[in-house]
């Protein structure tokens, strides 16, 4: 070899050598990467914690391991700390519980930077029970592809005769993916009975109503609309928001949300929502943003076909992307189920 060609290969090695020992120069990068591992660390070192607050103070005194025996409300009220194991083994009554915690809860409780996201995903790799293949047992958060900087770590466990794989993503931004889905709306209720809409929360992460919105177009009265500013809906769970609380027929709802007070709802001659015809929106705006972004709507009357008789309801049949040919005024109304 000349000279030269054997000054190039030196040089070469030891300037990658000094990329292994000194890492990247890009510090958000490094930022990104300690707070996956340092995410996952906590996840998988313990049980976890949950503090609550109390007159917008910590409440030290009654903080508990047993944050995964804490409603979705509550444990927005505090900050937690997710941990899955216990006694060195994987918890499956605290993987179940993540549905209870919010996506910025966690960011909260395990430490990570404001303006960071993060994506769970919980999976069965290896099992002797092929039906439990593949099985996504939690998956949820904002996708890598919104965020400009992300960084993974994951670590897989051996539960009896399976493998469990953990992944934690955490993102540099990104825009979150939350949807909630309108399901069933009575917008003419049977006299003395209260209007509502029924809300299915289908992320595995529960979801903060913070940004959350509701808007009614009339076909005859003014328009109107409505901030929703507090409430949590657990992962998977079923909301009635009712224009009276006291006398809503709530089903296996989980979480019933009385917008009567605020005149959004009705109830018996009050009408909150037009009789004849009209549209109920349901819209989300990001924390970054200013619009709200329309997720999903309900429409009556008019050219729908849908004149509705009281007591009747207008129900989802559940497809994506939704078209007016999914909705249908069935038999009997079912809020809550």
């Amino acid at each position: 070899l000349s000279a030269f060609t054997l000054f190039l290969m030196i040089l070469t090695a030891f300037l990658s050598l000094a990329q292994l020992e000194m890492g990247s120069n890009d510090t958000s990068v490094d930022r990104i990467d300690r707070a996956a591992y340092n995410g996952l660390d906590r996840m998988t070192s313990n049980s976890g914690w949950f503090v609550p607050m109390s007159d917008s103070t910590l409440d030290y005194a009654n903080a508990t391991a047993d944050w995964h025996q804490i409603d979705a409300s509550d444990l927005d009220q505090g900050i937690v700390q997710v941990g899955l194991m216990v006694d060195g083994k994987l918890d499956f009554d605290r993987v179940h519980s993540l549905s209870n915690v919010t996506e910025d809860g966690m960011v909260k409780g395990l430490g990570l930077d404001d303006g960071l996201s993060l994506y769970v995903q919980i999976k069965v790799t290896d099992s002797d029970n092929q039906s439990r293949l593949g099985l996504v047992l939690f998956e949820g958060g904002t996708p890598r592809n919104t965020a400009q900087t992300s960084s993974s770590a994951s670590v897989t466990f051996q539960e009896a005769n399976e493998k469990i794989q953990l992944i934690l993503e955490v993102h540099d931004g990104g825009r979150k993916s939350n949807s909630l889905r309108i399901t069933e709306i009575s917008p003419r209720s049977v006299s003395g009975s209260p209007e509502w809409i029924e809300v299915l929360n289908p992320n595995d992460f529960a979801i903060s109503l913070e940004g959350w919105s509701f808007s009614h177009i009339s076909t005859s009265s003014p328009d109107t609309n409505i901030l929703l500013k507090n409430g949590v809906l657990a992962g998977h769970s079923t909301t009635i928001f009712t224009g009276d609380e006291l006398s809503q027929e709530t089903g296996n709802a989980t979480h019933i949300i009385d917008l009567g007070q605020s005149g959004f709802l009705g109830v018996g001659m009050i009408s909150g929502l037009d009789d004849g015809g009209g549209i109920v929106k349901l819209s989300y705006t990001q924390l970054s943003e200013f619009r709200p972004v329309e997720i999903f709507r309900v429409e009556w009357g008019g050219d729908t076909g849908f004149f509705l008789t009281p007591g009747q309801t207008l129900e989802w049949n559940g497809n994506l992307p939704v078209s007016p040919s999914d909705w249908s005024i069935p038999t009997q109304s079912s809020p809550g189920n």
